[in-house]
């Protein structure tokens, strides 16, 4: 078992990223890389390359994304509590009744918890049959305030983050269950292969340039790319349910997503590694699901792209992953780049 990637995944699971509010997580994972002796670089938007030299010229970037869910405060409310919208796309109901954080801007933190306008069965006639929106879901602060007054003097402001609290938890039976593992699993599996690459002085066939990108939830992340990059590789989620043949323990090759098809010859690469290497993998069809690449394509960049991921159960919910999963797809990485 990869008790290293399991202790990063916990460790960058609980730094807050929602997509807007990911700098303190960008540095860690910029300060992480250079320890391990590998260049590192910045884009404008704030998202983290890792350059890793190869032993050719040719380039391939290898993308996941630190972003998570979350949450803005709208308003506050006269009597104290806050009206929020969401970061990223989640169901209210998955987020009914979760403990979170109310990040301020002077950089104080407040507990809350979120719930309806109707929370308890004893006073609300509605609370059973209130629809989970968002107009009829609050912020309930952890702190003795009771009026819009009360708020502002603790320094929140409408504006202010929320991020939801992870709950991370790795099982001894290999299953790891938390908030946010889409996509910090793919994050830990990158940093895991930095890690393997630089103590066994492994030389990937190409020069790969490792993007964490920031702001895959809303929809943008891997917009920019830089110039002569001729292949991208996106290792997000594997989405699990329905028809779907990919599981938790699997690596699973994505062939479509909402955006459409994925390169052919990438994706019959990648599912001949992982029969060659007798990986325990999926091969699927997304119909509710963007990544990185789109974003890429839609942003004018001339590149191939392919996705994997490890399976993902009750993903934008409470998710769950396993470590052989995890292990899965850091093995069919390195059999795309030659290791």
């Amino acid at each position: 078992m990869n008790q290293f990637m399991i202790n990063y995944l916990e460790k960058i699971v609980n730094i807050p990223s929602p997509s807007g509010f990911t700098s303190r997580l960008m540095e860690v994972l910029g300060d992480d890389a250079r320890d391990m002796g590998y260049e590192v670089s910045y884009t404008s938007r704030g998202a983290l390359m890792i350059r890793v030299p190869g032993r050719t010229g040719a380039r391939l970037c290898l993308a996941a994304h630190g972003d998570t869910l979350g949450a803005v405060v709208r308003s506050i409310n006269p009597d104290g509590t806050l009206r929020i919208v969401p970061v990223g796309g989640y169901t209210m109901e998955s987020v009914e009744g979760e403990y979170c954080t109310v990040h301020t801007r002077d950089g104080r933190t407040y507990p809350g918890t979120a719930l309806t306008k109707a929370p308890s069965v004893h006073v609300f006639d509605d609370a059973r049959s209130l629809k989970r929106e968002e107009e009829n879901m609050l912020i309930r602060l952890d702190e003795m305030v009771f009026s819009r007054e009360d708020v502002k003097a603790l320094g929140i402001q409408n504006g202010d983050y929320i991020s939801w609290d992870p709950r991370f938890q790795a099982l001894e039976n290999g299953l790891i269950r938390s908030r946010h593992l889409d996509d910090k699993a793919s994050v830990a599996v990158l940093f895991a292969l930095l890690k393997e690459m630089k103590e066994r002085e492994m030389i990937p066939a190409q020069e790969l340039l490792i993007l964490i990108t920031n702001f895959e939830e809303v929809g943008f992340g891997a917009s920019y790319l830089p110039e002569g990059i001729p292949e991208l590789l996106v290792v997000d989620m594997g989405a699990v349910g329905d028809d779907l043949d990919g599981r938790e323990d699997r690596v699973s090759i994505v062939v479509k997503d909402s955006q459409g098809p994925f390169d052919y010859n990438m994706t019959t690469r990648l599912i001949g590694i992982a029969g060659e290497r007798n990986l325990d993998y999926a091969v699927d069809v997304f119909r509710h699901y963007g990544s990185d690449a789109a974003a890429a394509i839609r942003g004018g960049a001339n590149v191939r792209c392919a996705l994997i991921g490890q399976g993902v159960q009750a993903s934008h919910h409470m998710e769950r992953t396993h470590v052989k999963g995890m292990e899965n797809t850091l093995e069919l990485i390195k059999g795309y780049i030659g290791l």
